[in-house]
């Protein structure tokens, strides 16, 4: 786990700041490079180094630009960095927070222990967000190294520059930031644990510790109590495994609350297709089955730290997917929390399966929107790649929400359709339903398919990307991952409701 970093606002300009790494964002200026007038003082302190490179570089500030130079000594920082941030319109909390990390990461690249970040001039910087970014970017899973392959160090401090004494409500606004972006760190962790650690009966260890650090409502099921209640398609997908599944429900619950948001995560431990055993090549990577578990799990850390009006409830539906003589076949018939039957075609399409009981009994809670989250199928990989989510809804009020929240969290998700004359392929001739379509549409008949549970509910689906490795800090922003993806926009939805 990375260890929360010193971060502080001061008074200070880039060519007196005393850190490692100065990191100086600038605004799109036109076609021509040129020096922004507030740097002109770095520039003269450099010997007009940053000016001549600037113009060698034909830096312009378009966004995702940027510049690197040693400073040889003649400032306090040992490296400069400007980072183009593009149009100032732009420049909003997602953006902020991309800057940050993105800052974080190149202190990281250059083995720096501080960072020093400063905005364009004019520029009033979201504290919040800045701070979530330098969490996210400085994340590292390291858990697992020793010796040689242990990191000597690591960044210790990150400042935010500032022309004037920062408002009273800064050190909050940083401290809150913080804790979301541990919150999604903690996702993070328990993705990048392998599955002879995280497990379903370690994952709800897990959980109930966050529910006992930070005062929330935790139930766990055993397997005796899923089979008790009915949750048979839990129970066909957990069977063929040494280690039992488990269900579990967080809640957080204030006096007077304006709404009831629920979500629900896909938490298969590890994913080795059952009987319908996936390619050796593939499966290492099926740790991270359980990244929607995962991001349910660390929602409610940061929940618990805004502690908003609104009634939130996360659940993770945990099962390991193993061959064995008990487990589940193509061609079974299996019943079902909801009650309908479903014809299993595939064992390797098991995610599904365990989100129809919890969607069931996330039903039964009477949300006022539910939103599921999983790493559910190729094919939404093979539609969008894997930088970018597919998403559902049975609802347009629900979608229009889902997308301002997707707005204001800066991840990239698409739109899919719930095409109607696709239903066709989930129907069955011997059960109610057909696990699984055929070869075509795979993302849409498992959305279909999801969509047969959630009864009357204003419901969201999240396909999310496929999982992110240690190294891929920003899998929510700008690179390949779903590990702690849609944490934030969860969050948004949260916050929004609570206005």
């Amino acid at each position: 786990m990375t260890m929360p970093l010193d971060i502080q606002v001061r008074i200070a300009t880039p060519h007196e700041i005393a850190a490692n790494v100065v990191v100086v964002g600038v605004l799109q200026a036109g076609k021509s490079p040129a020096l922004p007038p507030a740097l002109k003082p770095l520039d003269a302190a450099l010997g007009g180094a940053l000016a001549r490179l600037l113009e060698k570089e034909e830096f312009s500030g378009k966004r995702d630009q940027s510049v690197t130079l040693s400073t040889l000594g003649r400032i306090p920082a040992e490296k400069v960095v400007l980072v183009g941030l593009g149009e100032r319109r732009g420049l909003r909390g997602a953006a902020v927070r991309t800057f940050a990390a993105k800052a974080a990461r190149t202190a990281i690249d250059g083995k720096a222990k501080s960072v020093a970040l400063f905005f364009p001039a004019g520029v009033d910087p979201d504290l919040r967000a800045a701070a979530e970014g330098f969490e996210l970017g400085a994340y590292r899973f390291t858990k697992y190294l020793t010796g040689e392959r242990k990191p000597k160090g690591a960044l210790e401090t990150a400042l935010i520059g500032a022309t004037g004494k920062p408002g009273a409500g800064a050190r909050a606004a940083i401290t809150v930031g913080q804790k979301v972006g541990a919150a999604v760190n903690l996702s993070r962790d328990l993705s990048n644990e392998p599955g002879n650690v995280i497990y379903p009966e370690s994952f709800a260890a897990a959980a109930e510790k966050v529910a006992k650090e930070h005062s929330l409502f935790c139930q766990v099921f055993d397997f005796k109590e899923i089979r008790r209640r009915g949750m048979h398609l839990i129970d066909a997908v957990g069977r063929g495994s040494s280690r039992d599944p488990r269900f579990v429900h967080l809640a957080w619950k204030p006096k007077n609350a304006k709404r009831k948001l629920v979500f629900v995560g896909k938490g298969i431990t590890f994913d080795s297709g059952g009987l319908s055993i996936k390619p050796a090549a593939h499966m290492g990577i099926m740790k991270h089955d359980m990244s929607g578990a995962a991001n349910v799990v660390g929602l409610m850390a940061a929940v618990a730290a805004l502690k908003p009006r609104v009634e939130v409830h996360a659940i993770a539906a945990c099962a390991e997917n193993m061959p064995d003589g008990n487990a589940y076949r193509p061609g079974d018939i299996w019943g079902s929390l909801d009650g309908k039957t479903v014809e299993m075609v595939n064992t390797d399409a098991e995610g599904r399966l365990v989100l129809a009981d919890a969607l069931a009994y996330a039903r039964a809670l009477a949300p006022d929107l539910l939103v599921d989250v999983a790493t559910l199928t190729g094919a939404c990989l093979v539609a969008l790649g894997t930088t970018c989510s597919g998403w559902y809804s049975n609802d347009e009020g629900a979608a229009k929400e889902f997308t301002a929240a997707l707005d204001q969290s800066g991840e990239q998700m698409w739109r899919m359709p719930l095409l109607e004359d696709l239903r066709e392929m989930i129907k069955s001739d011997v059960a109610d339903l057909k696990q699984a379509g055929e070869m075509f549409g795979g993302s849409i008949t498992a959305a279909l398919f999801l969509r047969e549970f959630v009864g009357d509910c204003h419901w969201i689906h999240c396909d999310m990307a496929g999982p992110a490795s240690p190294e891929r800090p920003l899998g929510w922003a700008t690179t390949k991952g779903a590990t702690g993806h849609t944490v934030l926009t969860f969050l948004a939805m949260i916050e929004r409701a609570a206005r």
